[in-house]
């Protein structure tokens, strides 16, 4: 019974995929962090370091959990029990300290947590729900103006609100992350929409992940502060949402924070139903 550790994210999928592929919702993360490596290379997310990937399995069993890190992230761990999510920390402690916290389901987070402090030198900062959406239901009316895909005149701008959004509701990790070259990606991939008014002016971003495993995640839904409550977030988030299914995804998926009534009532009402909770910890 042992934890497998690897900076090899073709040796982690050959490994993982078949326990990525029991419960692909809760694993979604998971899939789209190691298929960004395998895109763009081990330092995709950064220069602090590789990703790191695990996945624990006793004898020639089938795995039963498994976490990604990208430095200087904090690992995510995929779903496991919570005694596996115990050994996990002792396990990391092993190889090196200097982990900033955790993310992963409500139980095993706390777990996790508890184990790597010692019992209690931690806290919440954020409180997350997955969301898998069922019928799409675009808001009526919608605000005036079109969705539009990104197009490279655009990465300039969509790396500024990038950066503002992880402002608002990011990891501060993520605080020197390139958002320039993050958006030049999405762009590039056809993954990244505006909802533009009708003078053109674009006034709300959200993009959508890559087709993994039947399934797309909406993400950086993103609206300045000036110009909320007008429509525009759930205009934008319905057409990706609708990008996203056109481009062949049996399942979309997003996260939100649970402290945004507004955007957890928004999705809500877009036909977006609640899967399972998760908890982004910082050890103190």
């Amino acid at each position: 019974m042992t934890w497998h550790l690897t900076e090899d994210v073709e040796e982690f999928r050959r490994a993982a995929d078949g326990y990525l592929a029991r419960d692909p919702a809760r694993s979604t993360a998971l899939l789209t962090m190691s298929e960004m490596v395998r895109r763009h290379g081990p330092q995709a997310y950064g220069d602090a370091g590789p990703a790191r990937f695990g996945w624990w399995r006793e004898g020639g069993g089938a795995v039963e959990g498994a976490f990604v890190q990208t430095q200087p992230r904090r690992p995510l761990l995929g779903p496991m029990p919570e005694n596996l999510a115990r050994s996990l920390a002792r396990e990391l402690r092993a190889v090196g300290p200097g982990l900033s916290g955790v993310r992963a389901a409500d139980g095993a987070a706390k777990t996790f947590a508890d184990e790597w402090t010692g019992g209690g030198d931690w806290r919440v900062d954020v409180r997350l729900r997955l969301f898998t959406l069922g019928e799409l239901t675009p808001q009526e009316p919608a605000p005036s103006g079109r969705a539009r895909q990104a197009g490279a005149d655009d990465i300039a701008h969509a790396a500024a609100w990038m950066k503002s959004f992880v402002a608002d509701v990011g990891d501060p990790s993520d605080a020197d992350h390139d958002y320039t070259e993050n958006a030049a990606r999405r762009i590039a991939d056809g993954l990244l929409y505006l909802w533009e008014e009708t003078d053109g002016r674009p006034v709300s971003m959200a993009a959508h992940s890559p087709l993994i495993a039947g399934q797309s995640r909406v993400a950086s839904v993103y609206t300045p502060a000036g110009l909320r409550g007008r429509g525009y977030a759930g205009a934008i988030t319905a057409a990706v949402s609708r990008a996203a299914l056109d481009a062949g995804a049996e399942h979309v998926l997003l996260f939100t924070d649970l402290a945004n009534p507004t955007s957890n009532a928004l999705y809500q009402r877009l036909g977006y139903r609640p899967v399972a909770d998760y908890l982004d910890v910082e050890f103190i």
